[in-house]
């Protein structure tokens, strides 16, 4: 399964009730990408099929706020038991998938090499399924941080959808 061309997903995802959104999106260009896989995996530990971030598309100067992508693809390890002959995306994969965008952002915005990993999730809702040939557009918008936490407000989009929205929370592991 093929997933949709940039323009196809900007402007489906320009559809979306901006009142709606975490924040306006009406100036991300989806064709951009500011960090491809080898970029994220210079800040992030996942490796493998845990990898789920595709690309970053969209960051502000302060790495407080960040738009990523993730291509649901049909090969994917959860296909075939999650649902069989009907397979939707986990809902813990969408978190996943945010939380490494928050850790990435937030890596990126301490400029210095970290381990951050998350820590709680909060006041997570899921309001729409994801599927294979879907492209699941990741908000995440910081709330508060300090040194070695952070606390980010973020949220899946499918089109003009909302997949999923919650709270989160990481840190660093590093000793200061």
């Amino acid at each position: 399964m093929q997933s949709r061309s940039p323009a196809e997903t900007e402007a489906r995802v320009s559809e979306a009730a901006p009142d709606k959104t975490l924040f306006d999106l009406s100036g991300v260009d989806f064709s951009r990408v500011v960090a491809d896989k080898s970029a994220i995996a210079s800040k992030n530990p996942h490796r493998g099929a845990m990898a789920l971030l595709d690309k970053v598309v969209w960051t502000n100067a302060d790495f407080t706020q960040g738009v990523g992508v993730k291509h649901i693809r049909d090969d994917e390890f959860w296909v075939e038991g999650h649902f069989p002959g009907s397979p939707m995306f986990p809902g813990v994969l969408m978190i996943e998938t945010a939380a490494q965008l928050a850790c990435y952002l937030f890596v990126a915005r301490k400029g210095e090499p970290t381990l951050a990993v998350f820590l709680r999730i909060e006041e997570a809702a899921f309001r729409s399924r994801v599927v294979p040939g879907d492209d699941l557009i990741i908000l995440c918008s910081e709330i508060k941080r300090n040194r070695r936490r952070f606390i980010t407000h973020v949220q899946g989009l499918v089109g003009d959808r909302i997949a999923f929205d919650a709270q989160i929370t990481g840190m660093s592991m590093e000793r200061d």
